[in-house]
């Protein structure tokens, strides 16, 4: 079966497509693009490499997948980008490659980029995350999966956006955001569980319930966050309370960016 390619379109010799691609009007792909069976690249989309891409992907027109990042660092080295399975990647959507050797912009598998997403160098998004219009993801950012951010919305390099979390449009976001949680504001602050994205990935009752005594503890009880990270620690051994303290330990790492606050704010020292 011969690719499906339409005779407007540009394709390097070199590049490696499965015979199922379907490549739209005016599409360029450079070399050391790889794509799989059964993904659609739209009208106008441009490819370079180093990029592999999986299958059943859906790219649509105007994307730009795999350019030289926009990093004053970036000096030509052979870095990647590597994308999965079964993501749909709308109109106008840009992705860049990492800026050193061997390094990689990743994107995972059944992930939803809005029209005007853009994914900065090095960035890193897990499974069945969805991304709204016109958001702008800074370098080497981490999105986990099943997280959800809203539209408009300015992310600062180096944040990591916990699994499960929702993220409200219309703002910023310079600090960690815990996994199970709901933020927004400018800039952004802890409000809530994100109860209605909790209940839909099939947390039960019990979980639900030990995931609310631990807001409880980290945004409403006052205590010094160290104190309180402590008592989360000892509150249970369910893996959502493990994988929340785990991300929070990390996140007072020197190189993170800190967890974000909550809406009435959390003290980092004693004597603050």
């Amino acid at each position: 079966m011969p690719t499906l390619i339409h005779p407007t379109a540009v394709i390097s010799e070199s590049a490696n497509l499965h015979p199922t691609v379907q490549v739209g009007p005016y599409a360029v792909i450079g070399e050391q693009v790889k794509i799989g069976a059964g993904t659609t690249i739209g009208a106008h989309v441009v490819i370079e490499g180093p990029t592999e891409i999986g299958s059943g992907n859906r790219i649509f027109p105007g994307a730009a997948i795999g350019l030289e990042p926009q990093d004053l660092k970036y000096v030509g080295a052979p870095s990647m980008v590597k994308i999965g399975d079964n993501n749909r990647i709308r109109e106008f959507v840009t992705v860049n490659r990492a800026t050193y050797a061997g390094e990689s912009t990743v994107i995972g598998n059944g992930n939803l980029l809005m029209a005007y997403v853009h994914v900065a160098h090095n960035c890193i998004i897990e499974d069945s995350v969805v991304i709204a219009n016109a958001v702008s993801l800074a370098g080497h950012i981490k999105i986990e999966s099943k997280a959800v951010i809203g539209g408009v919305l300015g992310i600062h390099q180096f944040v990591n956006i916990g699994k499960m979390a929702m993220v409200g449009g219309m703002g910023r976001v310079v600090r960690d955001v815990p996994p199970f949680m709901l933020v927004e504001g400018n800039p952004c602050l802890v409000r809530s569980l994100n109860l209605v994205g909790l209940k839909r990935a099939g947390l039960t009752s019990e979980d639900l319930a030990i995931l609310k005594k631990a807001f409880r503890i980290l945004y409403r009880s006052g205590k010094v966050f160290s104190e309180a990270l402590k008592e989360l620690e000892l509150l249970s051994d369910n893996k959502y309370i493990k994988e929340l303290h785990e991300f929070l330990s990390l996140s007072l790492g020197s190189k993170r960016r800190g967890p974000m606050p909550g809406k009435i704010s959390y003290k980092f020292h004693s004597n603050q």
